[in-house]
């Protein structure tokens, strides 16, 4: 197996765990939100903080990949890689909604960070499912099965 088959095997998986740390925040902060809870307490913080790591994670090990086999890419795809760079692009920008919540509502009252965070969640979920759809091929399987 090579470091580039590695790389992608690593990315594909932890993308699942990207999206499962997303449901269990969207659970907790909706169970918040529902029950109208006055303190925004810790499983949410932590679900949060997989959340955005995760996804900081796999991100980075994307640029790995997009810096380190370039030139491989380029080849196959007969030039400029677009598919990859909306790829990034795309996941660029959920990496950055997903660290609004600890930026702008963490002094908010509990309701306020309850409602934007769930929002924030979503929105990234939607943006990761759409950067992966520039890609090319099955994108929604377990590689290395």
């Amino acid at each position: 197996m090579s470091f580039q088959s590695v790389l992608l095997f690593i990315h594909s998986w932890v993308r699942w765990l990207v999206l499962l740390a997303g449901a269990a925040a969207i659970v907790l902060h909706l169970i918040g939100l529902l029950q109208k809870r006055t303190d925004y307490e810790k499983p949410a913080s932590i679900s949060m903080s997989a959340f955005s790591g995760l996804i900081d994670l796999n991100v980075t090990i994307g640029v790995i990949q997009l810096v380190a086999f370039w030139r491989a890419w380029s080849a196959a795809a007969g030039g400029f890689p677009l598919p990859q760079i909306e790829h990034l692009t795309t996941m660029l920008i959920a990496a950055v909604v997903a660290h609004l919540p600890s930026m702008l509502w963490k002094n908010k009252a509990a309701s306020v960070r309850f409602r934007n965070t769930l929002i924030a969640v979503v929105l990234v979920i939607a943006l990761i499912v759409a950067g992966i759809m520039p890609l090319v091929g099955s994108r929604w399987v377990f590689r290395g099965l």
